[in-house]
């Protein structure tokens, strides 16, 4: 993971939620620790880390993600054991 990577970390973990998180970012992100990503129809896809999948959809037309899908990645991160210990 290299520092861009780690930052994006920290922001998902950020109390109070962030809204301005470029999701390309979230992608890099979690393809830096194995996570698969399975393109769905249009926006559509789903990540695959340890074997649990989390589906999403990208933002479109804005590149941000919604506060909402930064929270429930974040809890999906911490289901599968990942966290941010700053």
């Amino acid at each position: 993971m290299n520092s861009k990577q780690s930052k994006t970390l920290k922001n998902i973990f950020s109390q109070p939620t962030k809204s301005n998180i470029n999701w390309e970012d979230i992608e890099k992100f979690m393809l830096s620790i194995g996570t698969k990503i399975k393109e769905g129809k249009g926006s559509a896809g789903v990540f695959i880390l340890k074997g649990k999948a989390f589906p999403f959809h990208r933002p479109h037309p804005q590149k941000e993600a919604k506060k909402y899908q930064i929270q429930d990645l974040k809890k999906f991160l911490i289901e599968q054991g990942v966290e941010y210990d700053e």
